[in-house]
C-alpha cells in the first residue's frame, strides 16, 4: 500500500478503520458510485416525503392550519406585499408572531405554481437534501457502509417523518443549513461551519440560541488549531443571542401590538415540572432510537440544548411530545453528534465501546426502518389508499369550486388549503368585524348543529347566509 496518502488501487486491500480488518477499496468507476450513493438517497427520501404529504393533502387529512397560514404569507411575498396571514387574524403581519423571512425564498416559485403543493414539495426537497451531509459526513468518517447506513437512519428517524406529516413549517429551511453547518465542523472548516449557521436567524426566533451554541462548538473545537477561527466563532456567538435578543424584544413587538405572544407559554401552571414525565420520554426518543446514547459523547449534542431547553421549560403540552414538527431541527444534530462519537469511539481504549460503535450504525438504522414499517408516517407508503382520493373530498371540492375568485371567505381546516391561493381567507368565527361573502366548515362530526343557516347567523348577527349546499361533510353558505 501506498504511504504518500493516496488511494490505494482497486486489488489493493486497506485497513478498515472501524473494524480493523482488510478491505477491498472501490474500483475507480464504484469510487464515483460511492461518492453518488449519499446524493441518491436524498433524492429517494425527496420522493417518499413528497408522496406522503401530497397525499394526505389530496385526501384532505391535512390539519391545514399551518400550511394555509405559510400560504397566505408566501402568496403575500409572491406579489411584493407585506406578509399578511389573515388566518391568524385581519390584517395580521406574520413578522409579529415569528419571525421568519426566509419563507420569501419560496415566492418565486409559488409565483410560477401557485398552490399548497409548492409549500409542500419545498419541504419536503429541503428535509431530503438535509440527508445528503449527514450521509457525506458520515461516509467521509466511518467509510461507506456505516456511514450510508446513519444517512438513511437520518433520513427516516422519527423527528423527520413528524415534520414531514405535519402539513408546513419554517424550520423546513433550519433543518438543512444546520446539517451542512456541522458536516462543515466534522470536517475541521469553521468559517463555513458558520456560514452556514448565521442563516438560522431568518428563519425563526430562537435560532440564534441555537447559532450561538453551534459557534461555541466550533470554538471548542478550533482553539487548538485555528485561534483565529475561534476568535470569529466567539463573536458569532454573541451576535446570535444579541440578534435573538433584538427579535424577541424589538422586532416581533414593533409588528405586534401585544409583544410576543408566545411568553405566556413559558408561564403555566407547573412550569418546568408540568408533564416531566412525557418530557424525559421525549428525550429519550431523541437520544434512544436515534444514537444508542453514543451522541452523548460528543460536544456537538451541545447544539440541540437551546431546542431542548425552550421547549422544556414550557408549560404547553403542545412542545412536550414526540408530535407535530418540533424535534425535526434536533435530529441534524443527533446524527452527526453520533458520527462523530462513533469516530472517537473505534480508537477508545476499551475494547467493548470499540465493539459497540462497530454494530451500532446497522442497528440505529433497524430501528429506523423497522419504525417507519410499522408505527411512523411514512409506513403509509405502502398502503393504495394515500394515493387515491376519496369520493367525499372530490365531492366537497367541486362544491369548494362554487366560490368565486378574490371573495372573503371563512372557513376551517377542511376548506382551507383549497382557498387560500385564490380567497382571502379568516378563520371561522374569528374574523373581527370581517363579513365574509362565503362561510364553509366541515360538519361531518355534527359539531356545529343541523342548521347552518342558524350557525351562520351566530357568527355574524344581522347578516344573511344562504346555504349553498352540503358536500362530502362540508357545508358552503353564501352572504346574500
Amino acid at each position: 500500500m501506498s504511504i504518500s496518502g493516496g488511494l490505494p488501487t482497486a486489488s489493493e486491500p486497506a485497513a478498515d478503520p472501524v473494524a480493523g480488518s482488510l478491505v477491498a477499496r472501490p474500483a475507480p468507476g464504484g469510487r464515483r458510485a460511492a461518492r453518488g450513493a449519499p446524493y441518491g438517497l436524498a433524492v429517494l427520501l425527496f420522493l417518499a416525503y413528497s408522496a406522503l404529504s401530497v397525499g394526505r393533502h389530496r385526501r384532505m387529512e391535512a390539519s391545514s392550519w399551518d400550511l394555509g397560514i405559510y400560504e397566505q404569507v408566501v402568496r403575500a411575498y409572491a406579489w411584493l406585499q407585506p406578509p399578511v396571514a389573515d388566518l391568524k387574524g385581519p390584517g395580521f403581519n406574520i413578522l409579529g408572531d415569528h419571525f421568519s423571512p426566509v419563507v420569501a425564498l419560496i415566492a418565486p416559485l409559488y409565483r410560477v405554481f401557485p398552490g399548497p403543493v409548492t409549500l409542500l414539495v419545498v419541504q419536503a426537497a429541503l428535509l431530503a437534501l438535509s440527508a445528503l451531509p449527514v450521509a457525506r459526513a458520515s461516509v467521509r468518517l466511518l467509510g461507506q457502509a456505516r456511514g450510508l447506513a446513519l444517512g438513511a437512519a437520518y433520513g427516516l428517524s422519527w423527528g423527520i417523518q413528524r415534520a414531514v406529516d405535519f402539513d408546513f413549517h419554517e424550520i423546513c429551511f433550519a433543518v438543512p443549513l444546520l446539517a451542512f453547518a456541522l458536516e462543515a465542523l466534522l470536517a475541521r472548516r469553521w468559517t463555513t461551519a458558520l456560514a452556514w449557521g448565521l442563516p438560522l436567524l431568518l428563519v425563526k426566533e430562537d435560532l440564534g440560541v441555537t447559532l450561538a451554541a453551534l459557534a461555541l462548538v466550533v470554538a471548542w473545537r478550533a482553539r487548538a488549531a485555528d485561534r483565529r477561527a475561534a476568535r470569529i466563532a466567539v463573536a458569532v456567538a454573541v451576535v446570535g443571542v444579541a440578534a435573538a435578543a433584538l427579535v424577541f424584544l424589538v422586532v416581533i413587538p414593533s409588528f405586534a401590538a401585544d409583544g410576543y405572544a408566545y411568553w405566556e407559554k413559558m408561564d403555566r401552571p407547573g412550569g418546568p415540572l408540568r408533564g416531566l414525565g412525557t418530557k424525559l420520554t421525549t428525550l429519550a426518543w431523541v437520544l434512544v432510537p436515534t444514537t444508542g446514547l453514543l451522541a452523548l459523547r460528543s460536544p456537538l449534542l451541545l447544539v440541540a440544548a437551546p431546542t431542548l431547553g425552550w421547549r422544556f421549560l414550557s408549560g404547553d403540552a403542545h412542545y412536550w411530545s414526540t408530535d407535530w414538527h418540533y424535534s425535526a431541527v434536533l435530529m441534524p444534530v443527533v446524527a452527526l453528534a453520533l458520527t462523530d462519537a462513533l469516530d472517537s469511539a473505534r480508537r477508545d481504549d476499551r475494547p467493548w465501546l470499540r465493539a459497540y460503535s462497530l454494530q451500532l450504525p446497522a442497528a440505529v438504522l433497524a430501528a429506523a426502518l423497522a419504525l417507519s414499517a410499522t408505527s411512523l408516517p411514512l409506513s403509509r407508503l405502502g398502503e393504495r389508499s394515500l394515493y387515491a382520493k376519496p369520493a367525499r373530498v372530490e365531492a366537497a371540492e367541486r362544491l369548494l369550486a362554487k366560490i368565486p375568485d378574490g371573495v372573503r371567505v371563512e372557513a376551517d381546516n377542511a376548506a382551507l388549503t383549497r382557498l387560500t391561493s385564490r380567497c382571502q381567507v379568516y378563520w371561522i368565527g374569528d374574523a373581527e368585524g370581517v363579513l365574509p361573502a362565503f362561510l364553509t366548515y366541515d360538519n361531518s362530526s355534527g359539531w356545529a348543529g343541523d342548521d347552518p343557516v342558524g350557525y351562520a347567523g351566530q357568527l355574524h348577527p344581522g347578516a344573511r347566509f344562504v346555504l349553498v349546499g352540503e358536500a362530502g361533510g362540508v357545508v358552503l353558505l353564501q352572504r346574500v
